[in-house]
């Protein structure tokens, strides 16, 4: 069977069609009955380069056995790079596809191939504006036909039969939240792909029940949304039987559950929290301390936001794969009005965006919020109170007390860790915040608000759940603690130790440490293949950059594998001088090719990565007995 993947950008987009992928057994040995595959390894191969640096040149990556080609979205462009994979070492550029032909100003952001017929979603040129769902000749890269669906659509994906083609419409808000379209999953027959017919799943059945959801898990926070316009389907998971589609609603934390046939979203899935408290779960809080030091925090929770998702079937049930990177709402950021002026009464204007995310030092100071107007202090978060304060009951173990936080707000504690200001502070019955004085004494007069949890951006790892939603297995803290070891090396020789880089920036050098006051080393896209009978993860890492590889073939003990990042210069500050030689950078989407679909017979993996500007191929290896 082949495996047809569509990966997606706004961050990106794939969709494994469940349990496909191809038993490859990669080896052309005379025996019917190869060895078994006792693990797996990448190689790296080749690359092709846009020479465009941080402007996401190469994102998704498509590919069509039928003519050796990948489709490979170009976001600098707002096109697709079509490149020859006759030599897997040395893709070149055959064309660029672009969709001026539906519309000037479109832009292109994702892509799957099935059997020749290439699918891509389009953004219309005022991206709250419906997209579009368009088929072209994988060959001839001629327009085949198009269908108007969602605001936004950010994913594409084919379902095993070939029947549809779904799209998650993520209805982002304009920079200013004055139009925030509904996000919806646009089912697509294409029975005939000459007149493909969209249905629309959508969420206007679960509008006024947004209390409701929120009880269950589910962030509905945007600026008076209701529930179908603040939910934002992001990626696509598919079954085996083309008859169920999970989406990822990212900055909701929660997935969605779709019927393909009615086009009926059935279900909203909470995916809960990840406490940060357990041993197991902990991370590498700060920024500024020079120092690896991952560890366990009381009162923090990490949320899943996942990115990337597939669907698998093992003992005959489905299970998802989830890459759990986080995602901060953050709207208008660039707006001066938004944050106000210091000294003119803190009067930043709401209606001019939304910005969630704050760090802890400065949520928690003693001298409020003020002290930060007019540089990054959302409006809407000065409307709950005049400062923050955090539980001395929760957080004694850092030094609070009432009215004070102690060292728990010190650079080297939580001080640095980006939160959402959203949620975690102590509300009454009615939702509303229940106000304490500075000095941290219950006052219905005062106007500080109370915080008894933290929640932070991501989980810094790859979930499996089961078809409910249900957690069946988390990788905790392993993907930090390894990068943190000396078992891990980067650079396509595994020569340069990760450790000396942990928690890098993807868009300089130099830059030891740097993202543990975020999302650590932030995983975001996946995909997932088979051989010799086992199912094997492949997940990329954005920030930190590489490839992680896990065999999944139990869902409740997945066994790493191995780990290749194909950067090569980790010093160099200004990385776009030396681009031609620096390797590949921030990976998005990647695609796996079995044996049977590969230029060369042998199994491959594809990986677009958007700082660089390289899309690069490496060999999948299997190991034997």
């Amino acid at each position: 069977m082949k495996l047809w993947l569509a990966l997606g950008a706004g961050t990106l987009a794939a969709a494994l069609l469940a349990g496909c992928g191809g038993d490859d057994s990669n080896d052309n040995l005379p025996s019917s009955e190869p060895p078994a595959v006792t693990g797996l390894k990448l190689n790296f191969m080749g690359r092709y380069s846009t020479g465009q640096f941080d402007e996401s040149a190469a994102e998704i990556p498509a590919y069509d056995a039928g003519t050796q080609r990948l489709f490979v979205v170009n976001a600098q462009k707002g096109a697709l790079d079509v490149l020859g994979m006759n030599d897997p070492a040395n893709p070149a550029l055959v064309d660029t596809l672009t969709t001026s032909d539906i519309a000037a100003n479109t832009e292109v952001n994702s892509v799957a191939v099935r059997d020749g017929l290439v699918a891509v979603a389009v953004q219309a040129p005022v991206k709250t504006d419906a997209g579009f769902l368009a088929l072209y000749d994988a060959e001839t890269l001629e327009l085949i036909s198009f269908v108007e669906v969602g605001a936004l659509p950010d994913m594409v994906a084919f379902t095993a039969d070939g029947q549809y083609v779904l799209t998650a419409n993520e209805g982002e808000p304009s920079d200013d939240y004055s139009v925030d379209p509904e996000g919806s999953v646009s089912v697509v027959d294409i029975s005939d792909p000459q007149n493909p017919v969209a249905a629309t799943a959508d969420f206007t059945a679960f509008n006024g029940q947004e209390d409701e959801l929120r009880d269950q898990g589910v962030r509905i926070f945007g600026p008076g949304a209701n529930t179908a316009q603040d939910l934002e389907p992001e990626y696509i998971a598919l079954d085996a039987d083309g008859a169920t589609a999970w989406v990822v609603l990212q900055e909701n934390n929660a997935l969605a559950k779709v019927d393909i046939a009615s086009a009926t979203v059935t279900d909203i899935l909470p995916l809960g929290e990840k406490d940060i408290s357990q041993d197991g779960n902990a991370i590498d809080a700060s920024d500024d301390d020079g120092v690896i030091n991952i560890r366990t925090f009381d009162g923090v929770v990490g949320l899943y936001m996942p990115d990337a998702i597939h669907a698998y079937s093992a003992g005959g049930d489905t299970y998802l794969v989830t890459a759990n990177e986080g995602d901060a709402r953050a709207w208008g950021e660039d707006t001066a009005e938004y944050f106000g002026t210091e000294g003119a009464g803190c009067a930043g204007d709401p209606s001019l965006g939304f910005v969630e995310e704050f760090r802890v030092k400065h949520l928690v100071h003693a001298d409020g919020f003020d002290r930060r107007c007019g540089d990054d202090l959302p409006p809407q978060l000065r409307a709950l109170g005049a400062g923050g304060l955090l539980n001395p009951t929760t957080f004694g173990y850092c030094g609070a007390v009432d009215g004070d936080p102690g060292d728990c707000r010190e650079d080297d504690v939580l001080g640095r860790l980006n939160i959402t200001w959203t949620e975690g502070y102590r509300t009454d019955s009615n939702g509303d915040p229940v106000m304490f004085t500075a000095a941290g004494v219950e006052d219905p007069a005062g106007d500080r608000i109370m915080y008894d949890i933290l929640y932070a951006y991501g989980g810094r790892s790859f979930a499996i759940w089961d078809a409910e939603g249900a957690l069946v297995w988390d990788s905790g803290d392993a993907i930090e603690q390894f990068t943190a070891s000396d078992d891990c090396m980067a650079g396509a020789q595994r020569n340069i130790p990760c450790a000396d880089y942990f928690n890098s920036g993807h868009d300089e050098g130099s830059a030891f440490d740097s993202r543990s006051d975020a999302k650590g080393p932030e995983p975001e896209g996946l995909t997932i293949g088979t051989l010799g009978g086992k199912t094997f993860l492949f997940l990329g890492l954005e920030r930190m950059g590489g490839i992680l590889v896990y065999d999944i073939t139990d869902p409740t003990a997945p066994v790493m594998q191995d780990y290749l990042n194909s950067r090569e210069d980790w010093v160099t500050e200004d990385t776009e001088s030396v681009l031609a030689s620096a390797g590949d950078l921030g990976p998005e989407g990647l695609v796996f090719i079995p044996a049977s679909d590969s230029p060369n017979g042998k199994a491959l993996l594809v990986v677009g990565y958007e700082v660089s500007g390289t899309t690069a191929v490496y060999e999948v290896e299997a190991l034997r007995d």
